[in-house]
């Protein structure tokens, strides 16, 4: 899938997020790269075995005291040859990136993976 094609399944992953989250989201840059580099593989311990579909750097709006402020944007970046990897079709690759964007919005919410599978569906 050619990389633009990729980036509006990421893009429309985002609007499809419910409209409480998608409101709250600020100072946040979503980016598409290829692929996670061996040393962040590494430094998450993931290398060689391991892959990364996503990864959130920033600090959870529940981590955020009332001095946070003047910071550079948080970061979600969605690795699309691993997904691409582990999927046969578009409709999966589809699903695999919606999943994977909210796993990350989850993570800027401060939200664990039962919380945010509850919440994302209203």
């Amino acid at each position: 899938m050619r990389r633009w094609h990729f980036e509006i399944l990421v893009a429309e992953a985002l609007d499809e997020l419910p409209r409480r989250f998608r409101r709250h989201l600020r100072n946040i840059a979503v980016v598409v790269e290829r692929e996670p580099s061996q040393a962040l593989l590494e430094d998450m311990g993931l290398w060689p075995h391991g892959t990364l579909l996503g990864l959130y750097q920033g600090v959870p709006l529940t981590a955020r005291g009332f001095s946070y402020g003047n910071v550079l944007p948080d970061r979600i970046t969605i690795f699309q040859k691993p997904i691409e990897a582990m999927c046969r079709t578009r409709d999966t690759i589809k699903e695999a990136v919606k999943d994977t964007v909210k796993h990350e919005i989850g993570h800027y919410f401060g939200l664990d993976d039962e919380q945010l599978d509850e919440l994302m569906e209203g």
